[in-house]
């Protein structure tokens, strides 16, 4: 069960892939762990981009618990744990991941693919 409403997932999606899409957002090789620095980097560059300012608010926003299941979402979506492996996906992204999630999500060039993978996987999906 997600603790996140399945529209503030479906707005985060749209505002990665609406950010990831612009022509100069460059976001190298995908972070070992939340606190490199480059992707703080990527995210400093483009600290007056509207778009970003907003994924980042309205993660921001979410308690830790949302902030863990978010990183998780992703983290089903591209293949790193089943469905059946859920909580400790949870329990394995708060913490450090959690604190960060806006910049680890963002400087994973597929988040907004993975993100809704993850969805269908729990059987929602923002088309619907």
């Amino acid at each position: 069960m997600l603790h996140i409403p399945l529209d503030t997932i479906c707005y985060i999606i749209a505002k990665a892939r609406e950010f990831q899409s612009k022509e100069d957002v460059v976001i190298p090789d995908v972070p070992s762990s939340p606190s490199e620095d480059w992707a703080l980097q990527v995210l400093a560059h483009h600290s007056g981009d509207y778009t970003l300012m907003e994924f980042v608010e309205c993660i921001g926003e979410m308690n830790q618990r949302q902030r863990a299941e978010l990183i998780a979402l992703m983290w089903v979506g591209r293949g790193d744990y089943t469905l059946e492996d859920w909580e400790g996906a949870v329990d394995d992204a708060i913490g450090d991941y959690s604190v960060r999630a806006a910049q680890y999500l963002i400087a994973h060039p597929m988040v907004s693919d993975d993100l809704e993978e993850g969805l269908i996987a729990h059987g929602y999906s923002c088309e619907d």
